[in-house]
Order: structure tokens, then sequence, then C-alpha cells
């Protein structure tokens, strides 16, 4: 997952987040570096409460 994506998100107060991958292959995100961030659910710009769980989705580099 892109770090960065994270490390703005909990800058935010965000700290409810969740990965999943995007290739439909069931991986699971070990190594953030090997991953680039490619949606959330919600999107950015959405206005959301603390507790809320953003989703962010994510392919390896290599896919």
């Amino acid at each position: 997952m892109d770090q960065q994506a994270q490390d703005t998100m909990q800058a935010a107060g965000l700290f409810n987040l969740r990965e999943v991958g995007g290739s439909g292959r069931g991986r699971m995100l070990v190594l953030d570096r090997s991953w680039v961030q490619t949606g959330q659910d919600p999107p950015a710009g959405t206005e959301v409460t603390p507790d809320t769980v953003i989703t962010l989705t994510a392919v390896k580099y290599s896919d």
C-alpha cells in the first residue's frame, strides 16, 4: 500500500484503514513498498468521521 496515503490519512486522524488487493488474486498486502494504491472508498475528498472505515485498494507494482 502506498505509505504516503496511509501517512496522510493518519495525520488527519483517520486510523480505521482497511487494505485490499485490487487484482482479484486474494493476496495479502504485506510490504507497503511493493504496492501502489489504485483506489479508496469513500473517495478522496469525502468528509468522514474519525471512526469511518476507509478501504484502500492496491495492486502490486509487478502486476
